[in-house]
């Protein structure tokens, strides 16, 4: 927590920074926007950075990276050719003086020595294989959620980070949210006495999805966008979205969305690896070509008697608590509510006693928008991850932090597809006794793309 500290000092808001214009339970907020970050942090080293997987997040994210003092976008890369020329303007238009260059194949960004780090905004199934090889090549790697497709692949990508030094971290932007920090830390200090429970949720109205055979486009390397995934036919309306519900390269909600509430409702429940996981779900609404659920709820059990709840409903948008996402403590004394950088807290009976608003404009998060739910939190984000590879320590999201979150929803989706409960090792997250389900730990790779260290 001290790290954190140091870095909120930093980007200028320290605890006596809160308070200016906000009471520490105060309504009040100040004005703070995205355009003034990038001149917080002062460096003296230049960061090379290449952004891998342009289309939709990744091309919001060249912004953010090219708008960070002494950060250069040096590359941009991606399998769909039309992607390019828009990422190229994003980079220009975030007031970057030099072009980034463009690569088809992220291999040959990996073997540019210039390049000292790598960020991933590629389908599920690439992002633990490539933050392997990201580390192996010597990069640091910002990841986007879930850090891994399945557990054992998780597992390896902490391995190579700790074997060849690489800061990498998983983009759960809310762990750099100074205020929902204080909020934490508020919560560790007993503000609502011993917290037993939390909920988490995540609610759409998406629509279905039908997929249809036909030729892959002339702008699409697919053999090159399957990766690391064995071979399947090409299939029109997989890319650049849906391929999320699909087992192959997604996870489905629970590890598209529920990653970022989950990952905030282990950190306040100061929670590791579970003892207990179950979870039950299907496609109910629709009669599509979805594999993974659209209404699912999860239930995982920590040591010491701590429970966390995830509800995820993709084809039915009604809101919980009046929010389309968001988490719940539960506490002795109360509860405490967070879904962006802010937090309320409200005693035993649901009355209102404290709220603690965001000191950003942007602190409203749309948990609909594919690209930038919240430009505020991901330039804090992003500045984390560029302090501590100039500071040579964790950051906020570490792999370790972001594993332990993924894999308690990757145990969810192995409880749902199995149809039973999961006795869990706290220790390590591994499954007790259940060959069954010990099968969907891992998964079958295309010959020569086995991630290992």
């Amino acid at each position: 927590m001290e790290k954190r500290r140091d870095f909120i000092k930093k980007v200028g808001i320290t605890t006596a920074a809160l308070t200016v214009g906000q009471k520490l339970f105060g309504s009040s907020t100040t004005g703070f926007t995205a355009k003034s970050y990038k001149r917080i942090i002062g460096a003296n080293d230049r960061i090379h950075v290449a952004v891998i997987g342009l289309n939709g997040r990744g091309n919001g994210m060249a912004g953010v990276f090219a708008g960070q003092k002494n950060t250069e976008v040096s590359c941009v890369c991606d399998v769909d050719s039309r992607t390019i020329p828009k990422a190229v303007k994003t980079v220009m238009d975030a007031k970057q003086e030099s072009t980034p260059r463009s690569e088809k194949d992220c291999r040959k960004v990996l073997a540019d020595k210039s390049i000292d780090a790598i960020y991933i905004a590629t389908p599920d199934h690439w992002h633990a294989p490539l933050t392997i090889m990201g580390c192996q090549a010597g990069k640091h790697v910002y990841v986007e959620k879930p850090l891994s497709h399945n557990p054992h692949e998780g597992e390896i990508a902490v391995a190579a980070a700790r074997k060849y030094n690489r800061v990498v971290q998983m983009g759960a932007q809310r762990r750099s949210a100074p205020v929902l920090t204080q909020g934490i830390q508020q919560l560790h200090k007993g503000i609502i006495g011993r917290v037993y429970m939390a909920k988490t949720w995540y609610t759409n109205a998406r629509k279905p999805t039908f997929l249809k055979a036909a030729e892959v486009p002339d702008w699409l390397d697919y053999d090159l966008w399957q990766g690391p995934a064995p071979r399947m036919p090409y299939k029109d309306g997989l890319i650049h979205y849906n391929w999320h519900w699909f087992w192959h390269w997604g996870t489905g909600e629970a590890l598209n969305n529920g990653t970022h509430e989950v990952d905030v409702a282990r950190w306040g429940l100061g929670a590791d690896f579970p003892v207990r996981v179950s979870s039950m779900g299907g496609r109910y609404n629709y009669k599509d070509d979805w594999e993974t659920p659209d209404t699912q709820i999860t239930n995982i059990e920590y040591p010491g008697g701590v429970t966390l709840i995830w509800e995820g409903r993709s084809a039915n948008g009604r809101k919980v608590e009046e929010q389309d996402r968001g988490i719940i403590f539960y506490g002795e004394k109360g509860s405490l509510d967070t879904g962006g950088d802010s937090y309320k807290i409200y005693d035993l009976n649901g009355k209102l006693i404290n709220e603690v608003k965001s000191l950003m404009k942007e602190d409203a998060i749309d948990g609909r928008n594919t690209a930038s739910p919240s430009v505020g939190l991901d330039n804090y984000h992003v500045m984390d991850f560029l302090d501590a590879i100039r500071n040579n320590r964790k950051p906020n999201c570490d792999v370790e932090i972001g594993h332990k979150s993924v894999v308690a929803m990757q145990l969810g989706n192995i409880s749902m597809r199995i149809g039973r409960d999961l006795k869990i090792d706290p220790k390590n997250g591994h499954i007790i006794g259940d060959a069954g389900a010990q099968k969907l730990w891992s998964r079958n790779y295309e010959k020569g793309w086995e991630p290992k260290i």
